[in-house]
């Protein structure tokens, strides 16, 4: 999934309203029923102004920029409304039917693995005892990038930091390691983390972490490209309809936001690798040709 064009060109105060009223207001809106049944059936909320205009009056914070008195609704206040309908209408109809849990991904998994014959690596998961199994999302990405990128490296588990240079001195070393980068960890053109929970009972602190870990890579690789004016693309691929869906709604708003801040050029929900990857593949190998010539 790529950002809406009308949502990337905002300023951080934009931002720092979308989170605010995340906060105050709620990220989802609770369906009728038993606990299970709301967690399952929950959809992502959207703020109208009055609840704007509370999440703001609750924090003790001005509200004049989002409507006047007499409730006239500003320029701002009516991209903020926009945003909000343009993010659940993209989680509730989009992402939550593209989410898989274990037995899709694993099916999915053997589908590829049959028709394409990957030599590529498909790593365990790092479950132990009947958890322990291929790391099916991970395996589907790898076998996708190496179908369709024609014979080119790729580095499908780094094991050191992302490094890119000039005149062949190191300009930037990231403070964290990729799970994959393409064509290497040296001047990459693509870099991406891939973040399955399959099997987890629990919406676990890691799974917070995932967030704040991509936010770090994507607010490093942005500072490269405005102040070096070198462009590495920024992918985070997630899965697990439990996991994501089920207990971390919240979390899945800060992605879409994360996306539309310009911190990550896509992020892949589920079965949108299947959609979108090979056409994201093809278009490396195509920078990566013209580096050559």
């Amino acid at each position: 999934m790529k950002p809406d064009p009308r949502f990337v060109s905002q300023p951080k105060s934009f931002w720092a309203n979308v989170r605010v009223i995340g906060q105050e207001a709620g990220y989802t809106k609770r369906t009728r029923g038993s606990r299970q049944q709301q967690s399952a059936g929950g959809r992502i909320k959207v703020p109208d102004v009055p609840e704007m205009l509370k999440a703001m009056t609750t924090l003790g914070l001005a509200s004049s920029h989002i409507a006047d008195e007499a409730g006239n609704v500003s320029k701002t206040g009516r991209m903020l409304q926009a945003y909000f309908k343009c993010r659940a209408d993209i989680l509730n109809d989009y992402v939550e039917p593209r989410l898989m849990d274990r037995e899709r991904a694993k099916s999915l998994f053997e589908k590829l693995f049959a028709e394409l014959k990957p030599a590529c690596p498909l790593p365990m998961n790092k479950q132990k005892r009947e958890k322990k199994a291929k790391a099916f999302f991970t395996g589907i990405v790898n076998m996708l990038i190496e179908a369709h990128s024609e014979g080119l490296a790729c580095d499908f588990d780094p094991r050191k930091l992302t490094v890119v240079t000039r005149d062949r001195m190191p300009l930037r070393t990231m403070a964290r390691r990729f799970d994959g980068a393409f064509p290497s960890l040296m001047d990459p053109i693509a870099v991406w983390e891939i973040k399955e929970y399959y099997n987890t009972k629990t919406f676990g602190s890691r799974v917070a972490d995932a967030v704040y870990e991509s936010l770090l890579d994507g607010m490093e690789l942005r500072e490269l490209r405005e102040h070096e004016d070198v462009s590495v693309k920024h992918f985070l691929m997630i899965d697990d309809h439990y996991t994501w869906w089920e207990c971390g709604r919240s979390y899945l708003c800060r992605l879409i936001d994360m996306l539309h801040m310009g911190y990550v050029d896509e992020v892949l929900f589920g079965y949108e690798v299947v959609e979108r990857l090979p056409k994201n593949v093809r278009q490396w190998v195509q920078i990566a040709r013209s580096r050559q010539d």
